[in-house]
């Protein structure tokens, strides 16, 4: 989901209703990826963390609350359906939290072709390896067999941390410079081309 615009403007609002300092969007966007309490951690290292929970209330009123529909990168519903429908096991390993993940499978209505998932609030944050390890392991697949798709330096990190080849989606939370040098199999500016990649590749 191009869901980066509105985490970012999610975590400027819980600032600004806290009276804390309000991070750029290049900040806000650093951290996404990142489990919330390792988010706020990197942005707001004064923050004690008893205020965590309240800052979480806030994000959370602001990304679920208001019920923003984000909207799919194109292709990304129909490629999903078909990877599922060739026999690929599909998850998701994500920083949100279960109850977002839960509302955006719900939202898209992809929710039915993933066999697993894991969220930050179940394990370790990224880049610990943790999600995948788990997933793999619940899916009886090994590590070679296992490809991460990820558009933040932190996914990246999590699939070489758990011995696991990765692609790079530039198009989406971080630049396509910071996602190079942690050694992708590919790193694409589009889905279009990700997709045709997985479909000649995987």
């Amino acid at each position: 989901m191009d869901s980066a615009s509105v985490i970012v403007l999610s975590i400027q609002a819980a600032c600004r209703d806290l009276h804390l300092p309000v991070p750029s969007d290049a900040a806000a966007s650093h951290v996404i990826g990142l489990g919330l309490p390792e988010a706020i951690a990197a942005l707001l290292p004064d923050l004690a963390p008893s205020e965590y929970a309240r800052f979480t209330e806030s994000y959370r009123h602001h990304f679920l609350g208001e019920n923003r529909e984000i909207p799919l990168f194109d292709g990304v519903a129909d490629a999903i359906k078909s990877l599922r429908e060739a026999g690929y096991l599909l998850a998701v390993a994500t920083g949100k939290g279960r109850r977002g993940l839960d509302h955006a499978l719900q939202y898209s209505g992809l929710g039915e072709f993933f066999h697993a998932s894991r969220c930050a609030d179940e394990c370790f944050s990224k880049p610990h390896p943790q999600m995948l390890l788990e997933l793999m392991e619940e899916l009886g697949v090994p590590a070679k067999q296992t490809l991460m798709i990820g558009d933040t330096s932190h996914d990246l990190q999590m699939a070489n941390n758990a011995g696991v080849a990765a692609l790079a989606a530039g198009y989406g939370a971080h630049p396509v410079e910071n996602l190079a040098v942690h050694s992708p199999l590919a790193c694409f500016d589009n889905f279009s081309d990700l997709h045709c990649w997985l479909v000649g590749n995987a």
